[in-house]
């Protein structure tokens, strides 16, 4: 595998292949949000936050991957098409992981995660990163073994043991992949390629931006019949959206690869800022679609209490992990953003204790005009002259 390694000391650009590997990812997005709709009670979204934190962390360690090992490389597009079909069947797997094919998300699951981390070990073997590399495949093996069990348990046991093994994945990367005997690996030896890192997880936030508007536009498309409110619905759908990239793409996304590529060390800066920190980005894009969705097919209908958690929380959700995510890099917690998740918090109990008297038209209405408000504040703070 020689010349694997991506050159450090130059600012490496998203090819291609890392493109197209990226398209396994809308079909899951969508996947998550159908789960989300169809199961809107708390078991439900429960375990839709349990497969989103899996497809999340499995996309994330392929980015990882890519910053360091050159995915134009023979070798890693083998691997990369590899990935993507283990990725495919654990996407198609999501509506029934809790179920009938539960077996086989862990599976492929295990597969993706191993697979992937056995690759880099045999790429990098010969270089400072290996050893980093050796650490993820140990801890994703002992992970794999509570996927599997999990899975053949079912039940409640299946819960409590994906539980335990997703806890297992995202604890590695805070104590430096320990292992018995074995020194820890530091954040000053994951040195990354901060641009590449911000280029992927922008092009995730897009990539969940546009299921959220093929989410709606189909919910549009199959409505029986166009009435003003639907349309309406759609329209401030839509403009969400629009103010959800708007929040993201206006300044700090650009500032914030500007930052990571700047620091002295970059690798704790892109596990706390995109590998964690993106998570409540996503999730909340994904939540807000369901919210959508929902506020389009009964427009003015009564607001049940998933209307108005999916209305509400999701761009709530969405403007918190942009703050945490601004925090982490500027150092600095955005005022106009915790205003707006407040009135987007107190606006919920309002209305559930009136269904009757506030439609899904005016929630969604109203969820807009916050975030288009947080994202505009944030605009005319950055113009200031400082």
């Amino acid at each position: 595998m020689a010349g694997i390694l991506r050159p450090r000391g130059h600012t490496a650009k998203v090819v291609p292949i890392e493109l197209f590997f990226d398209l396994v990812y809308v079909f899951a997005v969508t996947q998550l949000s159908h789960l989300l709709l169809n199961h809107l009670g708390a078991a439900g979204a429960a375990q839709t936050l349990l497969l989103t934190l899996a497809v999340w962390w499995a996309w994330m360690y392929a980015t990882w991957t890519t910053n360091y090992l050159d995915p134009d490389h023979p070798a890693m597009r083998s691997a990369l098409a590899a990935m993507m079909l283990a990725g495919l069947a654990m996407a198609a797997a999501l509506p029934q992981a809790f179920g009938p094919r539960a077996l086989w998300f862990a599976v492929a699951y295990v597969v993706l995660q191993v697979g992937r981390s056995l690759v880099a070990v045999l790429a990098a073997r010969h270089e400072p990163i290996g050893y980093t590399f050796r650490l993820i495949l140990g801890w994703h093996v002992i992970s794999a073994v509570l996927w599997i069990a999990g899975a053949l348990a079912g039940g409640a046991g299946q819960t409590a043991l994906w539980v335990a093994a997703l806890g297992v994945e995202y604890a590695a990367p805070w104590h430096g992949y320990r292992l018995p005997f074995l020194p820890r690996a530091t954040t000053a030896d994951w040195a990354i390629d901060g641009a590449h890192m911000a280029e992927r997880c922008q092009l995730f936030v897009i990539l969940a931006l546009g299921e959220s508007i093929l989410l709606t536009g189909l919910t549009l498309a199959e409505g029986d019949h166009l009435s003003a409110a639907t349309v309406a619905a759609f329209a401030v759908a839509f403009l969400t959206s629009v103010a959800m990239w708007w929040t993201y793409f206006d300044r700090s996304a650009e500032a914030a690869a500007e930052k990571v590529a700047e620091s002295d060390d970059t690798g704790r800066l892109g596990r706390s800022a995109y590998t964690y920190g993106h998570i409540p980005i996503v999730a909340g894009i994904i939540v807000a679609a369901v919210g959508d969705e929902l506020a389009i097919a009964h427009p003015l209908g009564p607001v049940t209490a998933g209307t108005a958690l999916t209305v509400l929380g999701g761009p709530a959700l969405f403007l918190a992990g942009h703050a945490v995510f601004q925090r982490v890099v500027s150092g600095r917690m955005p005022a106009g953003k915790l205003v707006a998740i407040a009135v987007l918090a107190a606006a919920a109990p309002v209305v559930l204790a009136a269904p009757s008297l506030v439609p899904p038209l005016a929630l969604a209405v109203l969820a807009a005009a916050v975030v288009g408000g947080a994202a505009l504040w944030d605009s005319s703070r950055s113009a200031r002259p400082a």
